[in-house]
């Protein structure tokens, strides 16, 4: 797979452009209600490794699309991931006090603020969309992509089977371990190479390599958290780590060891490789963001 570094310049102009337009998108803080706006600009800006809206940019670019018409995309995956958070961060859910390097919302403000600041996120990412530079039928297709992704067949499912799992690692099967994190964690990420190719146009063929590349880099992705919290240094990750263990969380360290872990995890990088192959250089922004997620230490 490609070295992310030698891309590194496209995705900072790419991760300039995504906080560029969730800046211009949420209210800004002196708007009334004055304590929601300012949880919600906290919850999605000046943090955040920004992958969703750069595998919208490196996906919609790949097949042609100008980068300015993908702001919108981008910044609506991102706002369904920042209101998750806020939402899984709180107190009868995961109970972190600290997310990007910062309180977590209900720290900062209180639960209640936290939980309508994450309503608030959840509804304004549809917003872009609606008025993104597409076709009607485009742009309805993609509000679907999202809402299911968001729903309880994607998301909001992940976590309530992570919840029902946690406190008993023991009652969880590899398989059904899978199929929680694609739910939770994999879905978006799968939804944001969608709404890329979407927006493109592209044929059936390569939407479902793109699929295959997305539901490995999924798993990959939760993988690889699940070492970091093991392994990890809260000061680069930017929140608590030993955060399963202390709560039984079902982990694939915990269910099938760190050695195995990291081999499933090699396995996920060559199905990436695999599915990007047909389509040659110009995946090579997929392939980097497919190996910075195998290769990160936050």
């Amino acid at each position: 797979m490609p070295d992310y570094g030698v891309l590194q310049p496209r995705f900072d102009a790419w991760r300039a452009r995504s906080e560029a337009t969730l800046e211009r998108i949420l209210p800004p803080a002196d708007e009334s209600p004055q304590r929601l706006h300012a949880a919600m600009r906290h919850a999605a800006l000046d943090g955040g490794k920004r992958m969703r809206p750069l595998l919208v940019y490196a996906t919609g670019t790949a097949f042609g699309i100008d980068a300015s018409k993908l702001d919108a995309l981008g910044a609506a995956v991102e706002l369904i991931h920042a209101y998750s958070l806020v939402h899984d961060d709180l107190p009868a859910m995961d109970d972190d006090r600290l997310r990007r390097g910062k309180p977590t919302v209900h720290v900062a403000y209180d639960d209640a603020t936290a939980i309508l600041a994450g309503d608030a996120l959840q509804s304004l990412a549809f917003e872009p969309l609606v008025h993104s530079d597409f076709d009607d039928a485009i742009r309805i297709a993609m509000l679907r992509e999202l809402a299911v992704a968001a729903g309880s067949r994607g998301m909001c499912g992940g976590q309530a089977l992570d919840l029902a799992a946690t406190g008993d690692d023991s009652s969880i099967s590899a398989p059904q371990l899978e199929r929680l994190h694609a739910m939770k964690t994999g879905v978006l990420l799968r939804a944001s190479v969608r709404i890329g190719a979407l927006g493109a146009r592209v044929d059936a063929a390569t939407t479902e390599r793109l699929d295959r590349f997305a539901d490995a880099l999924g798993l990959a992705f939760q993988i690889r958290d699940d070492l970091l919290d093991v392994e990890g240094d809260s000061v680069l990750l930017g929140k608590t780590v030993g955060k399963d263990a202390a709560q039984a969380k079902a982990t694939f360290p915990a269910l099938l060891g760190i050695g195995a872990s990291r081999a499933r995890l090699h396995e996920l990088a060559r199905i990436m490789e695999t599915a990007l192959a047909p389509d040659g250089e110009r995946m090579a922004a997929l392939a980097a963001l497919g190996h910075r997620v195998i290769a990160r230490d936050h």
